[in-house]
């Protein structure tokens, strides 16, 4: 029994000094220490409060705009359904038209001078002078800057009694009604909005700017090429993209825009209201204790409608010339 019982037992290595040694565990087997297995909802608990934000801020309030643009509620008192009757007098309201005309308006001033002007200024900046590093802290201050503080700013120097006034007189021009003639009110609230977004997008243009290879100006260069040729060629080329996307940010924008034109023209919307944009018809016609709640969301829902066409008309542009 002792011997069948030895022969049974786990070989063991004897050495010299007559202690035994076990063998080695082969590889594989066993338990692995220090992995421990992921779960299926672990990527879903760190995307949660994301997804909670957006769904709170973002997803609720466009779906409650889309349901209420087709019933009468007011701030108030709660309507009924009424189909699609906001949107039929959507087609009769003056003043719907005259929004959809300067909103449309802003954009067709606003966005080329946006697409174009800050290019320029990031080319300008991009030099390695002394001093830049100021003028570029200076032309990025407007767009840190409150939109209320710089409206109200330019109230004051395109004032009848303003700084820009008391200078056309001095050099024998007169003064110009900045605030109150229809188009140079428009025309001011442009100036504005471009004047404080030079800087955002200045910034868009010089990391585009910092990827354009420097061989391809210099070689351009050898070819005979001027700084003109080079900026077309060259240049525009290289950040085209870059160009086709401050294109669809700031035509959105622009399409949305409320402080300037509020700031400038006031809760009226100039004279005879005739300034007022769509932003600017949905909360005077949506605010209030009567406040119509189903006009003022089929006015946004039509904001929202032509946003997203103006968006895709950039793309589509982009790709034809792709193309």
């Amino acid at each position: 029994m002792k011997s069948t019982t030895a022969s049974q037992a786990a070989p063991t290595d004897i050495s010299t000094t007559g202690t035994a040694r076990k063998e080695p565990r082969p590889a594989g087997r066993g338990p692995r220490r220090g992995i421990r297995r992921q779960l299926p909802t672990s990527p879903w608990l760190f995307a949660a409060p994301g997804l909670a934000i957006v769904g709170i801020f973002i997803l609720y309030p466009f779906l409650s705009t889309l349901n209420n643009a087709f019933t009468d509620n007011r701030t108030l008192i709660e309507g009924d359904y009424v189909g699609f009757a906001n949107f039929q007098e959507l087609w009769h309201d003056e003043m719907f038209w005259i929004g959809l005309r300067n909103s449309t308006l802003y954009v067709l001033g606003v966005v080329p001078a946006l697409v174009v002007l800050p290019l320029l200024l990031a080319m300008l900046v991009q030099k390695h002078i002394p001093g830049i590093t100021f003028f570029r802290s200076a032309f990025y201050t407007p767009v840190v800057a409150s939109i209320v503080v710089v409206g109200l700013i330019w109230v004051w120097m395109l004032d009848e009694r303003g700084l820009v006034n008391a200078l056309l007189e001095a050099v024998g021009v007169g003064k110009a009604g900045f605030l109150s003639d229809q188009w140079l009110l428009l025309l001011s609230a442009m100036t504005v909005t471009v004047w404080k977004g030079l800087g955002y997008y200045m910034i868009i243009y010089l990391a585009a700017l910092a990827n354009v290879p420097r061989e391809l100006h210099e070689a351009a260069a050898v070819d005979g090429a001027g700084a003109v040729r080079r900026f077309f060629s060259v240049t525009v080329p290289a950040v085209r993209s870059t160009m086709v996307l401050v294109a669809a940010l700031s035509s959105v924008a622009a399409f949305k825009v409320f402080s300037e034109v509020y700031l400038m023209a006031g809760p009226t919307g100039g004279p005879a209201g005739e300034d007022t944009t769509l932003v600017m018809l949905v909360q005077r016609v949506g605010t209030g204790l009567t406040g119509r709640v189903g006009y003022a969301s089929a006015i946004s829902v039509v904001v929202f409608v032509v946003t997203v066409a103006l968006m895709l008309l950039v793309l589509r542009a982009d790709r034809k010339e792709d193309a």
